[in-house]
């Protein structure tokens, strides 16, 4: 037991000691941080893999600070669940290291990156083990903190998104400090495992909702979600796969699920919190992601969406609904990491992520086209694919909870699914399948070999989870729940690869049989009347749903969220710069003004002490 200790320090502590090497190592050696940032990810890899395996729960416990009822340790506390979720963020850390070697290579701050990388994984292993609340939050900053300073790696431009996300995340986390001490004066306990709170008053149900918030902020999830398409613009898609789509959901989603199944007993009201905004996450967000016309605010956009689903199923309190949320919550860093990955890759390979700029990649991006096309089939819901599975089981726990109400949000979970399908279409088209555009007619070929394998080792988990779903389920997600749900409505994945098998061939006949028939006629394209050619002839994908924009009831939506209107940063960010102006005009610099003030201050407090 003391070696499987001492194991597990190292894996959460080693990213720290390798991130300080690298801190003094000169620039000039080049290659140094790459590898020893490989290396260590994959340490770390190996570590949660033996954990894994030996499928045992373990506890430490280091007392530091004793002050009355104050108790400050280092306490671990961990299961196979903790170290499940603990084997993919390393294993993103790994892939995410290798990918770097060459899509990091011309960037100017490749030490900074490293170094902050390391951290993260690092921050994140903590965050997963820590039983003690005051070493979470430490944990936890260390993340939100790695990944401005990641984000700032992206160049000219990237500070006024790492801004942003500081501020959000900065809030949220100040919700959860607050949350915090006030789950420790209900308690008394600074235990993960120990605190156990009824939301029957209002101090509960206050201190659940600073959590939640903090949980859901860092997730990404509607209304403290905007952090995450700014962000996008300028930040590199790696940093962009490593967090914000695969380690900060997977924390975010951790907590909520820690809060409604460990520390709190919920009340229906706060359940259906929780479950409307879910709701609202997973439609208002691919709404969004319809109209973008970058691939990277689109990727973030729909993002933002899946957390809905964790959300809604977590809320729901059922339990086949909430294993499937934490499912999704695997499966959607899966399929993300893979997507921000390709979008990577893309950007690479033509300089830009305008999917106006580009098309018929296909054929020279072949390995980067059918890891995006499994991914993005995964997050849409099609069987035989691992984003189907989880849904699934959300739509299914929904079902089995027999209540008129829950199918409101079942519709809607079906209609973002139904959404998200028709939002890759576009990209698929726009990116891989339409005509070649001036810019993308100077890529010859793929990305290299250390950029592909990150991207095709995602898209076959992909495929992995979706047809051995049980592995996962039983192994590892099934006993953190604490039971297991019956499968309602389970499907076959041996009858749904015959039927799909089935159905592309049947459309490959129909497609041969109108080849046999008559010979297809080429003609020049045309546009009112007048012969298009060259460019004029490209029809963008990005066009497909720009009528959306101009409906009445969404266009006025559309242009709000375009001017900030819905974006909680910039309400907030007004009512800073009014408070701000009315300090201004209070304190003009004038004598006779502090003195007055001086006086009504000291006024107050004589009323005060009266008044006692």
């Amino acid at each position: 037991m003391q070696t499987d200790v001492l194991l597990l320090l190292l894996g959460v502590f080693m990213p720290f000691g390798i991130a300080v090497v690298l801190f003094f190592i000169p620039r000039r050696l080049k290659g140094v941080p790459e590898v020893l940032s490989l290396i260590t990810a994959l340490a770390c890899f190996l570590s949660a893999l033996r954990f894994v395996l030996l499928n045992h729960a373990l506890t430490y416990s280091f007392p530091l600070l004793s002050l009355g009822e104050f108790i400050f340790s280092f306490d671990l506390a961990t299961g196979p669940f903790h170290f499940f979720l603990i084997l993919f963020t390393s294993g993103f850390g790994f892939f995410i290291a290798m990918y770097s070697f060459r899509y990091m290579a011309s960037k100017s701050r490749r030490k900074e990156y490293y170094i902050f990388l390391l951290l993260a994984l690092g921050g994140a292993g903590g965050v997963l083990v820590a039983d003690h609340l005051i070493v979470f939050l430490l944990f936890w900053e260390i993340v939100s903190i790695s990944l401005y300073f990641l984000i700032t790696t992206g160049g000219e431009g990237s500070r006024e998104g790492a801004t942003k996300t500081m501020a959000i995340l900065g809030a949220g986390d100040g919700c959860l400090l607050l949350g915090l001490g006030i789950l420790w004066y209900l308690t008394r306990q600074l235990s993960w495992t120990a605190a156990t709170v009824a939301v029957n008053g209002w101090l509960p149900a206050v201190c659940f909702i600073l959590l939640a918030i903090g949980a859901v902020a860092k997730a990404g999830g509607m209304p403290f979600h905007s952090w995450l398409p700014k962000a996008s613009d300028k930040a590199p898609a790696s940093v962009m796969a490593l967090l914000p789509a695969s380690i900060d959901k997977l924390l975010g989603i951790y907590l909520l699920f820690v809060l409604c199944t460990k520390v709190f007993v919920l009340p229906f009201g706060l359940q259906a919190t929780l479950m409307i905004v879910g709701g609202v996450t997973i439609v208002a967000a691919v709404m969004m992601a319809l109209v973008q016309h970058t691939l990277p605010r689109l990727l973030s956009y729909h993002a933002i969406s899946q957390v809905g689903y964790m959300v809604l199923g977590l809320g729901t309190g059922i339990p086949l609904a909430m294993a499937g949320a934490l499912f999704h919550m695997l499966n959607n860093a899966l399929y993300k990491n893979c997507l921000f990955l390709c979008s990577g890759a893309v950007e690479s390979k033509t300089g830009t992520t305008e999917l106006k700029d580009l098309g018929g990649l296909a054929k020279v991006m072949p390995v980067t086209f059918i890891s995006f096309l499994i991914a993005a089939l995964s997050i849409s819901g099609v069987p035989l694919f691992n984003g189907f599975v989880s849904k699934w089981m959300i739509y299914q726990g929904i079902i089995s909870g027999r209540n008129a109400v829950l199918f409101i949000f079942l519709i809607a979970a079906m209609f973002g699914s139904g959404l998200t399908l028709a939002s890759f279409i576009k990209v698929l088209y726009s990116v891989f399948l339409g005509r070649t555009s001036p810019v993308t007619k100077k890529v010859s070929k793929d990305v290299g070999i250390t950029m592909q394998i990150p991207m095709l080792v995602t898209a076959l988990l992909c495929v992995l989870f979706g047809v051995w779903f049980s592995l996962p389920l039983n192994a590892f997600i099934f006993p953190a729940l604490g039971s297991a749900p019956d499968m309602v409505g389970s499907f076959s994945p041996l009858l749904a690869a015959l039927l799909m098998a089935g159905g592309f061939l049947f459309g490959i006949l129909i497609y041969l049989a109108g080849r046999i028939r008559r010979k297809a006629r080429t003609v020049e394209t045309f546009t009112g009347g007048e012969t298009a050619g060259g460019e004029s002839a490209r029809v963008s994908g990005t066009v497909f749903y720009n009528t959306v924009e101009t409906m009445r009831p969404l266009g006025a939506v559309y242009g709000a969220q375009r001017k900030g209107a819905l974006d909680p940063y910039t309400w907030f960010g007004r009512l800073g710069l009014a408070f701000s102006g009315l300090l201004k005009r209070i304190h003009d610099g004038r004598l006779p003004f502090y003195l007055l003030w001086s006086l009504l201050g000291l006024g107050v407090l004589l009323a005060l002490f009266i008044l006692r």
